[in-house]
């Protein structure tokens, strides 16, 4: 019984010291992308879109998850005489999901998925480009970060694309993005440490 006591007064104590390092934060970031569609069958080359939303930040001493809510803009320009080398342009509703592992000073490394939906796709002198490609894709993220102490966060992120996104366009083969992200938030809001 002794032990038992012992063992919760442990565990109470624990757990009331990591939530004295607890933070809760909500703020928003923007920024931009340099976005680039890899296909076997045409050659492309990066675009640069933008980017912004909203995030939460739940950080517990040194592990944070921070979940955000992001319109973001992709694509490629098709470098082919057939497409008249113009710029596939697409928009995004993204839903990353980040672990962030903090170093020092604020300082992170952040891996992650990143669930996003297709709400338009442009290519000049096309139309219904939409219905070439599939409403959802799912990439894989990693960065650096900086949480700096007045509430900036400066954000350098590699989005790698997991899943074919063609579903019938004139391009032959699976069509994967990869996009560097670049952004500055700010939050709005912050409890705790």
């Amino acid at each position: 019984m002794k032990k038992i006591i012992f063992s919760a007064i442990v565990l109470s104590f624990l757990s009331v010291e990591a939530f004295s390092q607890a933070q809760f934060a909500v703020g928003l970031k923007a920024g931009i992308n340099v976005a680039k569609l890899n296909t076997d069958d045409v050659a492309t080359s990066s675009i640069t879109a933008f980017h912004g939303g909203a995030f939460a930040l739940i950080k517990v001493t040194k592990i944070g998850i921070q979940p955000e809510f992001l319109f973001s803009q992709q694509g490629s320009t098709l470098d082919d005489v057939s497409f008249n080398n113009e710029d596939l342009k697409l928009s995004y509703i993204s839903i990353p999901v980040m672990l962030k592992w903090y170093i020092a000073a604020g300082f992170n490394i952040q891996a992650g998925p990143q669930f996003g939906f297709l709400n338009s796709a442009e290519l000049k002198g096309a139309s219904n480009v939409e219905d070439g490609l599939k409403s959802s894709d799912i990439t894989a993220n990693v960065g650096l970060a900086w949480d700096a102490p007045f509430g900036i966060v400066l954000d350098a992120r590699y989005n790698i694309g997991l899943t074919d996104i063609n579903d019938g366009t004139t391009i032959q083969g699976p069509i994967k993005g990869n996009t560097f992200q670049f952004s500055v938030g700010y939050k709005l809001f912050k409890f705790g440490k």
